[in-house]
């Protein structure tokens, strides 16, 4: 068993108007959306050397959710893959991935305030 440090980093409710959805109105207007991610990563020498470039640095995440965000899908689930996908691409020292997409006040033909889906990665 590994005695290596691990730190877990979270983004919660990251705000952003994007145009997934199966039917095309909802591609064509967009819809409201939320995005919270649970990252695990191997602490190294982070904290010990104050260092943020040995660090999943948030800003990157969220800039890696922002261009994930901005590429139509017709589920939600694509979404949370692909941010998944692109988040490990950026840092291969993360070793877990929780991402939560939801989508507010899906249309659904009744009163429904948000719907959501999580995936969840190792690597």
């Amino acid at each position: 068993m590994s005695s290596e440090k691990l730190y877990t980093i979270n983004l919660e409710g990251m705000d952003f108007h994007a145009f997934h959805g199966c039917y095309e109105l909802e591609r064509l207007t967009g819809s409201h959306f939320e995005v919270s991610l649970r990252i695990v990563s191997p602490l190294g020498r982070v904290a010990e050397d104050d260092d943020v470039t040995q660090a999943v640095n948030y800003l990157t995440v969220y800039e890696t959710v922002r261009e994930q965000m901005a590429v139509t899908q017709h589920t939600i689930e694509r979404v949370a893959q692909n941010i998944i996908n692109a988040l490990h691409d950026s840092f291969k020292q993360i070793v877990a991935v929780e991402c939560t997409v939801t989508k507010i006040a899906p249309p659904l033909g009744g009163k429904v305030n948000r719907v959501s889906v999580t995936l969840k990665s190792d690597f």
